[in-house]
């Protein structure tokens, strides 16, 4: 499955334009919806431009409009007044941010441990694995009620294992299952040594009870992080899981605004460490605002990122500005041509593990078109024009 990411451009009646990324696998509808809400108004009010348009984003991939128009109106307001984005946040604390990268899999635990100290090899020092029952399905004797094979759950059902909570799978991992997915950790650190922070996401769908079992076996390989284990609304079970172990847990890449469920993990403790996505969390100024809220409660705060390099260079500002950062994700470590879409700033764009922060106005780049166009879908023009969304077909008053 390709997983695209649209790009947002916004115009001014000034010859300035503005980009922005919607989130990867998120939908173009999301951002146009909000043209019409938008025409007319000057993009460096952006605080009450952010207000205005919030209430059409939600959680996960629904987020992606709001924030790729936040994005967007930001990269206008920094070339209005000549300023790096950074800048208007207040400042940075950092020239430079650190970035952790992820790994293809493999079921072969040696070659895994090859692909990772490639990565350091390149200059990365913080890395994540992708580890999961995914990795064990075809071993007789690991998992119950196993989403694959002859006794498939969901080979009949209205829903894919895939599309199913992970509480109501009911997938069960057996101790041989266990000590099989920590032989893989097992050879990871034997490979990497314990100097690189590594950190652990896409371990399957199964309930809480599975997840302490694995927190619990983990603790010896002291992970970094083990992230989304169970989704992230479930914040009772989050904080019994982190309130069971030593492994450090994080989750947070498909929630929308502080308000909208980082407050509420933050103040419960659910979790060691918050993980916004800004392409879902809202935009630039909403992931500081919740890396700041982490911070003055003693979580840690790192980036989801897995879009193109507009957004990911937005996210190295909102990096740079809150005091309290840890890492950033790069996941576009392998795709082609990646930093080839934009123009404008100094490449590779990642050198030793690090993003220099980009001092120009706005976010800093703009897009090589040409590039661009080469990843259009099918029938589809470089920003063609959409009056079709200049109007506003609906009263968007909440209350009476």
């Amino acid at each position: 499955m390709v997983i695209r990411t649209p790009i947002v451009r916004i115009y001014t009646n000034q010859g300035i334009v503005g980009h922005g990324d919607v989130r990867d696998g998120a939908a173009k509808e999301y951002a146009l919806f909000l043209k019409s809400r938008l025409l007319g108004e000057n993009p460096c009010n952006l605080e009450r431009l952010f207000r205005k348009v919030r209430q059409f984003g939600h959680h996960g991939r629904q987020g992606g409009g709001v924030s790729g128009v936040e994005m967007a109106l930001w990269d206008l307001a920094g070339k209005a007044y000549n300023v790096p984005v950074y800048q208007m946040l207040g400042g940075k604390y950092r020239d430079q941010v650190r970035v952790y990268c992820d790994t293809p899999i493999s079921k072969d635990p040696q070659e895994y441990a090859q692909r990772m100290q490639a990565r350091i090899d390149r200059g990365y020092t913080a890395l994540k694995m992708d580890i999961g029952i995914n990795l064990i399905e075809d071993i007789p004797g690991t998992l119950v009620n196993a989403p694959k094979g002859q006794y498939a759950p969901y080979k009949y059902e209205s829903k894919n294992y895939n599309l199913t909570q992970h509480p109501f799978t009911r997938v069960q991992i057996t101790e041989k299952g266990i000590d099989k997915l920590m032989e893989f950790l097992d050879v990871m650190r034997s490979q990497i040594g314990y100097e690189i922070p590594m950190g652990t996401d896409h371990w399957g769908h199964f309930d809480v009870n599975e997840a302490i079992k694995i927190a619990r076996a983990a603790e010896r390989y002291n992970l970094a992080y083990i992230e989304d284990i169970i989704p992230w609304h479930f914040m009772d079970q989050w904080r019994e899981i982190t309130e069971s172990s030593t492994t450090p847990t994080q989750t947070g890449e498909d929630i929308f605004t502080l308000e909208g469920g980082f407050k509420d993990l933050i103040d419960q403790r659910a979790v060691d460490i918050v993980h916004p996505d800004p392409n879902t969390a809202g935009g630039i100024l909403e992931t500081k605002r919740i890396g700041d809220y982490a911070s003055m409660n003693g979580i840690g705060f790192m980036h989801h990122h897995a879009a193109g390099p507009v957004s990911f260079l937005g996210a190295v500002h909102s990096a740079a500005a809150t005091e309290n950062f840890m890492w950033l994700e790069h996941h576009s470590v392998d795709k082609p041509k990646w930093e080839d879409l934009v123009t404008g700033i100094e490449k590779p764009i990642v050198q030793d593990g690090y993003v220099k922060v980009p001092e120009k106005p706005g976010i800093g780049v703009e897009l090589n078109e040409e590039v661009v166009e080469e990843f259009l879908v099918e029938g589809e023009k470089l920003f063609a024009p959409t009056e079709e969304w200049n109007e506003i077909r609906a009263w968007d008053r909440l209350w009476s």
